[in-house]
Formats: C-alpha cells, sequence, structure tokens
C-alpha cells in the first residue's frame, strides 16, 4: 500500500481548513487566502526537499548547499518559509508577519512573482485586514489556518503523482466557485465545458495555445492537456487582478513554470505581442464575460492591430470584440478558435450582424454548438460554443449541433457527461474529416449547413433554425377521451352512493 499523499488526502485538510473562514467573508474572498497559503506551503516544502537533497550531495557543506539553490525554481527567504511563519503563529502581529513574509518571497522571485509592470501575485491579499474580523479574532483564525495546513507534507517525493498539488488547486477553485454562486462566472469555467473546448481545438504537439480572458486559467491548462506530447506553450491574459494571480500560481502547481500569464485589459491592452502586431498563436480558447458593457468601443476605430476591420461591436456588448481579437490572434491558414458565448451572439442585428455577414464570407465559421441550460455559475441562461478555423480550405459549410437536452441533472448545476462530450466532439470530428453531408446528420441534433443557407437566413445563426427539434404533440382521440371520462364519472357516482350507506350507519 503506498504511503505517498494523494489528492484526496490534501482536498480533505484543505477544505477544512476553510472552516477558518467560513460565516466571516465571502467565498470570493477566502478562497485567495486558502490557495495562497496552499501555494506557500508547497513552496516552502519543495525548497527544504531541495536544500536538504544538495546538503547531503555536499557531505553537509551549507555555503556550497546555499549557493545550489540559486538556480533552484524559488528562492524562499527564511521569514518567508512557511515552517518559520508556522513558529510564530502565537505571535500578537501574525497577520503582518505574513504579509512581510509573501511580499518578500515575491521581491526574492521578481521574475517569475510578478506582472511586467512590477505588480505582485500577492498585492491584493492581505492576511493583516480588518475583514478577518478584530484582532484576537484574527490571530485564531490565522493561527488556525497556519496549523491545519501544518498537516500537510507537499513535499514533491511524497505526493502520489506530479498533478496532486494542480489537482487540488482546482478542486478548490471548482467548489469556491460553487460556494461564491454569481461571482464565480469571473474566475472559473466548468470543468467540462473547459473540457469540451479543448477537445474541439485540439492543439498539435509544439501548439502555441492562448486563451486571452484566462480567469484562473483552469480552461487553458486543459487546452494544452489535450496535446499528445508535452511540448506545448501556454500564454493567457486576466484583468482582474485577484484571478490573475491565481492564475499565475496554477500554473506553478501544475508545473508550467514557463506559461506566460499577464495582467491587463485584454481589449484595450493586450500584453501578448510582438513589435507592433498581435502575437500569433496555434489555438485561442476562451469564455469572456458576457456581453460585457463598456468594453473599449470608444477606440476600436484607432485599434492599431487592426482587430475591428470587419466591424465595430456596440458599445453595451463586448461579445464580439473578444470574438475578433481571438480571430485576429490565431495563426493565418491554419489557426483554431474556441470561444463560449451566450446565444445572442448568433443572431442579435446591428452591427453584430454586419461582423457576423463579414465572418461568415471569410470562411472562418465552422461550427454553431448549443449547449444545456443552468451549466455555469451565476447564470441560469444557455450559452453556446463558437468553432472558428482559419484553415478551413474547400470547406464551406457549417455544423450546427444542439446538446441543449443532453445533460445530467446536478445539486446546483447541471453537468456534462463524458458520453454527452463524446457526442458533441464524435459529430465535430466526423464532420471536419468531411464523412457527412449537407443536411440533417442527426434528427433532432446536429445539421450541415451551406454558405447559400446562411446566406437565405441573413446570417442569422440561431440554432432552431437549422436544427428542427419540433416534438409532434400526439393525436387525441376524442371518442375514446369521452368514453374514459363517461367511465369516471359512473365511478365517481358509485363511490358517493357507497359514502351516503356509511354515513346512514354512522347516524350522521
Amino acid at each position: 500500500m503506498s504511503d505517498k499523499i494523494s489528492t484526496t488526502d490534501i482536498n480533505r485538510v484543505v477544505w477544512q481548513a476553510c472552516d477558518t473562514f467560513r460565516g466571516v467573508i465571502d467565498p470570493s474572498q477566502y478562497k485567495d487566502y486558502i490557495l495562497v497559503m496552499l501555494f506557500l506551503k508547497y513552496v516552502s516544502d519543495t525548497y527544504t526537499e531541495r536544500y536538504e537533497a544538495h546538503l547531503k550531495n555536499y557531505d553537509g557543506n551549507i555555503e556550497r548547499a546555499e549557493r545550489a539553490m540559486a538556480s533552484e525554481r524559488f528562492m524562499v527567504p527564511e521569514h518567508s518559509h512557511f515552517a518559520d511563519l508556522y513558529d510564530k503563529r502565537n505571535e500578537p502581529n501574525i497577520g503582518e508577519l505574513i504579509d512581510i513574509a509573501l511580499k518578500d518571497l515575491e521581491e526574492a522571485n521578481r521574475e517569475k512573482l510578478t506582472s511586467s509592470d512590477g505588480a505582485g501575485i500577492f498585492r491584493n491579499i492581505s492576511f493583516n485586514s480588518s475583514n478577518l474580523g478584530e484582532k484576537k479574532d484574527k490571530n485564531a483564525r490565522l493561527k488556525n489556518l497556519l496549523t491545519d495546513f501544518n498537516k500537510l507534507n507537499l513535499r514533491p517525493s511524497a505526493l502520489e503523482g506530479q498533478d496532486v498539488l494542480g489537482d487540488t488547486y482546482e478542486y478548490l477553485i471548482s467548489n469556491f466557485a460553487s460556494d461564491a454562486g454569481k461571482k464565480a462566472g469571473e474566475f472559473y469555467t466548468p470543468k467540462e465545458v473547459s473540457i469540451l473546448l479543448a477537445r474541439l481545438t485540439k492543439s498539435k504537439s509544439g501548439a502555441r495555445i492562448y486563451d486571452p480572458t484566462c480567469g484562473s486559467a483552469s480552461l487553458l491548462i486543459k487546452a494544452g492537456k489535450q496535446v499528445d506530447s508535452g511540448d506545448f506553450s501556454l500564454y493567457g491574459q486576466e484583468a482582474n487582478g485577484s484571478t490573475w494571480a491565481l492564475a499565475v500560481m496554477n500554473m506553478f502547481l501544475h508545473g508550467f513554470d514557463n506559461a506566460s500569464i499577464r495582467w491587463g485589459d485584454t481589449l484595450r491592452t493586450p500584453k501578448h505581442t510582438e513589435g507592433d502586431h498581435l502575437m500569433k498563436f496555434d489555438t485561442v480558447v476562451a469564455n469572456p464575460p458576457f456581453s460585457l458593457d463598456k468594453w473599449g468601443q470608444e477606440n476600436a476605430e484607432t485599434d492599431k492591430y487592426n482587430r475591428f476591420s470587419r466591424g465595430v461591436p456596440p458599445k453595451s456588448k463586448g461579445d464580439w470584440a473578444f470574438i475578433l481579437h481571438m480571430i485576429e490572434s490565431a495563426y493565418e491558414d491554419t489557426g483554431k478558435i474556441g470561444v463560449v458565448v451566450p446565444h445572442g451572439v448568433l443572431f442579435r442585428g446591428g452591427a453584430e450582424g454586419r461582423i457576423r455577414r463579414r465572418v461568415i464570407e471569410d470562411n472562418l465559421l465552422d461550427a454553431v454548438i448549443g449547449l444545456p441550460a443552468n451549466l455555469f455559475f451565476g447564470t441560469g441562461i444557455p450559452a453556446a460554443v463558437l468553432i472558428f478555423n482559419k484553415g478551413k480550405g474547400d470547406l464551406t459549410e457549417t455544423l450546427f449541433i444542439d446538446a441543449s437536452e443532453e445533460y445530467d441533472s446536478g445539486k446546483n448545476q447541471n453537468v456534462l457527461s463524458t458520453a454527452h462530450l463524446d457526442h458533441i466532439v464524435d459529430s465535430y470530428v466526423r464532420f471536419r474529416e468531411s464523412k457527412i453531408t449537407t443536411g440533417v446528420v442527426e434528427d433532432k441534433y446536429s445539421y450541415v449547413a451551406t454558405r447559400e443557407e446562411l446566406e437565405e437566413n441573413e446570417y442569422n445563426l440561431n440554432i432552431p433554425r437549422y436544427v428542427d427539434t419540433f416534438e409532434e404533440d400526439a393525436e387525441v382521440d376524442i371518442t375514446q377521451v369521452q368514453t374514459e371520462i363517461q367511465q369516471l364519472e359512473e365511478g365517481l357516482k358509485g363511490i358517493q352512493a357507497k359514502m351516503q350507506e356509511y354515513l346512514k350507519e354512522l347516524n350522521l
């Protein structure tokens, strides 16, 4: 029997540690305290294990061991080490000590733990905040937190596999999303939706993969894991500072140390550029904020990256702004794009209708996939997935899938099972391999439309225009219904007569 620590073991301890904050602050806030502490414990334990290995290798020569540590993944100042903070858990200023430890850990690892403009990943969190209660209560909570995490041995040699920490991080983010409700959409895409997008845009070995609204980076990581080899590179940008920090930590806990995760507003200031141009990627995936208001339309006409040459989306709905950015960020002739959108993107008129027409005329749209309602945290509305392909070649058709009725009912959210995902992906793969012809492919589920059909429908992509899911009501046999009513009425008369007999016997 293995003595290694599994994801389940860690999950149990860490989820218990969350009790420290439950009822005190909102889950969308306390997730940062828990995840930062998990990261600090992992970095500290890893540092200790590597130091001990070097010390042993150099026969106890401390100077040589410390010199060797300079080339390790992270430098951990003594007072920034988890063990040092645990030893000081009873100090009256423990919150301040943790904040200092994190600031100096950032400083010691500036290249890894700070953004290009110098902001560190811990800048938006304070363990000394009054949000954690009055001083006495706050100190008690922080002591409990340190005590809970001290139970964990997160040395790499103690873990069951290299994905254990990353899996725990994903588990926590998923659970926090469930607790946080509406706010969760800002930092988490449901696992099954991420897997679906990753599978539909499956990247080849050597791919550059990009998510312009990466949240905590779970979608980006899943897209990377679809590559059959370990040869790929990950790039992301996130506008929310706290969520950007989660994404950076998530990458390190999954072992993707070379991922480039940038902080900033992608539409106003894209950070992944090469010279005067946007950086190009093999695969671009995203779950952008739905119908974002004030997305930056005022600057679109003069956009130096020429992202809005097909049209400028309305000021109050940024959906197509994100899509156009994604299309422009994909390699010409080969790039694949997968994006989650609200259904309005498929049929709204005006500027959006004109953009939709241009995108279809440029032969970029591969597939439109309708998803079930209530999959996403914070909204019950159904969403759709659009797949764009800059390498469609001679294939000018578009696949429509209505997967809205295929799901498992969950406690809070509906869920896509592996079978549901397989059904969607298999249908798309067969389409891409030209194994299905135009017209109805699968009754009430999928349809392949020609460019002419899209034009006839004035480039409206509303799925029911193509996938007919109408169910005729069964014919009603009026004569039979009348007979059944008559039989029921006669039965009721008999029951009433019996009731009268019983009442007489009881002298009522």
